[in-house]
């Protein structure tokens, strides 16, 4: 079991940078892939970003590709998502996610197992 807990969230102009933390406790956090998916109101959960348990490989959506990035500091069992550019669009509540251990990096949100509670993200225009 791991539990997650994310940080960092808040409200930005467009255009500009937030990096969202989410820090795992539990279990060996080189054991899992980890994710960041987001909800808009309205709207149905949506993958953003993932990376492999050593972080050497990474996987983006398109609508986020050469604006945000995903890293993670296994040292600090803790996972990034560095958000520049910031859109209106990108507005949502943020989730980072795990996927059971030892599982291949996956965009799919019903592979992730453990899920934490969400940070607001608001890009004003």
């Amino acid at each position: 079991q791991v539990q997650l807990v994310e940080s960092g969230g808040g409200l930005v102009q467009a255009g500009g940078s937030l990096r969202l933390s989410c820090v795992a406790s539990g279990r060996t956090f080189t054991m899992y892939v980890l994710g960041w998916f987001r909800q808009a109101p309205g709207k149905e959960r949506e993958f953003v970003a993932a990376i492999s348990r050593r972080g050497g490989d990474t996987n983006y959506a398109d609508s986020v590709k050469g604006r945000f990035t995903i890293s993670r500091d296994n040292a600090k069992n803790t996972v990034y998502l560095q958000m520049n550019s910031l859109k209106p669009d990108d507005t949502a509540v943020y989730y980072c996610a795990a996927r059971a251990p030892y599982l291949p990096i996956s965009p799919n949100e019903h592979a992730y197992t453990y899920w934490g509670q969400g940070t607001q993200v608001t890009v004003s225009s």
